[in-house]
């Protein structure tokens, strides 16, 4: 039997996943994958298992060193960056996973994100309205990808001044989460992380001298009560938030506006009727989810589906093919803006689970609200081109017109 045409490095196969994702999961429940070294799980019901499977961590260094797990140290030269990366709640095990969380989920409320509701909206119908008062223009630029950064910038207190290199900055780290990332995206990704890391620690001088109504002044309270949280992990934290705050977003904005320009049955629904919107949101989430891909280590020999994957290997939980994964979903190729069952873990599962979900909902609902009320004639100028990541994928651009 010919090897599953797995090729994450193809425009092709970065363009439409999803007929190579429906061989794979016709091919068995576990595939390895010799160009990363990954063993490839295709499934949603393995994917949602292993995603609360303890036998398996975002990170082994809580229990084994580098040498123990049979792994290489990273290069010296990209220690900045895994210094920011390792100790943001993203890739942390307990107990340092648990009480971060603890400490973050204390100012990240269900109140704190009611109580953004009017602000995202407010910068959701000025950005939507810019857009139509130039008569269209790159959505992915002008809408998109504006709005969740000024919103995490808010809560983090980020003065706007500041906000322009967020965007960038954040984009070159999440470079490195893409596979194989080349030395080129390595150096740049550590640059951002300097640069970042600098900036924070100056903004935590601050805010320590003159504490704000901000997530890091919140962060800084936290401690000073006597919770352990390191300035490190405090920085981390704020740019895993950013990070994860605004990646997922942005793609989702872009790839759902996309989506629904190729489906205009259920665009003219959806306008038709905007009580559809949240679940058309959902629905738009798990289509096309803008993570692919997420890694973990297998700590402890696991099965799956009679093989047997050994302690120290590394998982790749496809998302995008378990969202689109018949055992689970009705017609799963279909896009259905009122799909009443859609169990989709586009946010993750388990410990991991996605802390800013109650936050992109609502950002996702004010920016998808607006353009159905303020451009109801918006239509596709011309055909988005891909990005170049598969893990983190979005188009490059949407242009629109009114």
């Amino acid at each position: 039997m010919d090897a599953p045409v797995f090729a994450p490095w193809s425009p092709a196969f970065v363009a439409d996943p999803y007929p190579a994702y429906a061989d794979l999961r016709a091919r068995g429940r576990v595939h390895w994958f010799e160009p990363t070294r990954q063993w490839l799980v295709p499934h949603h019901a393995d994917v949602s298992a292993l995603l609360r499977d303890r036998r398996l961590g975002r990170t082994y260094l809580h229990r084994f060193s580098h040498e123990e797990f049979g792994r290489t140290p990273p290069p010296a030269a990209h220690e900045p960056f895994h210094t920011l990366n390792d100790n943001g709640l993203l890739d942390l095990e307990a107990p340092d996973h648990t009480r971060i969380r603890r400490l973050v989920t204390k100012a990240f409320t269900p109140r704190t994100v009611q109580e953004l509701e009017p602000t995202v909206r407010r910068l959701a119908a000025g950005l939507v309205g810019k857009l139509v008062g130039n008569g269209g223009g790159d959505l992915l630029a002008e809408v998109a990808e504006p709005l969740p950064v000024a919103v995490i910038a808010e809560m983090l207190g980020i003065p706007e001044a500041d906000r322009e290199p967020l965007r960038p900055w954040s984009a070159d780290i999440c470079g490195m989460y893409e596979l194989n990332p080349s030395e080129e995206t390595a150096a740049r990704a550590v640059r951002a992380s300097l640069e970042f890391s600098a900036y924070l620690r100056e903004l935590i001088a601050e805010r320590r001298k003159e504490p704000g109504q901000d997530l890091i002044s919140a962060l800084i309270a936290a401690y000073d009560e006597g919770d352990r949280l390191s300035e490190q992990e405090m920085v981390s934290t704020c740019v895993l938030l950013l990070n994860a705050g605004h990646e997922a977003t942005v793609n989702t904005t872009a790839n759902g506006w996309w989506t629904l320009f190729r489906h205009p049955e259920q665009l003219a629904a959806l306008r038709a009727d905007p009580a559809l919107l949240p679940t058309a949101v959902e629905e738009l989430m798990r289509y096309d989810t803008p993570l692919q891909l997420f890694e973990r280590w297998v700590l402890d020999d696991i099965e799956i589906g009679g093989t047997v994957v050994p302690r120290g290997s590394e998982v790749a939980l496809l998302f995008g093919s378990a969202n689109r994964d018949p055992a689970r979903f009705a017609r799963p190729d279909e896009l259905d803006l009122a799909r009443p069952d859609n169990p989709h873990i586009t946010f993750g599962a388990g410990i991991h689970y996605c802390l800013g979900a109650p936050l992109a909902r609502v950002e996702l609902a004010a920016v998808f609200g607006e353009l159905l009320r303020q451009a109801p004639s918006m239509r596709l100028a011309s055909e988005p081109q891909w990005g170049p990541g598969f893990v983190i994928r979005g188009v490059r651009e949407l242009r629109v017109e009114l």
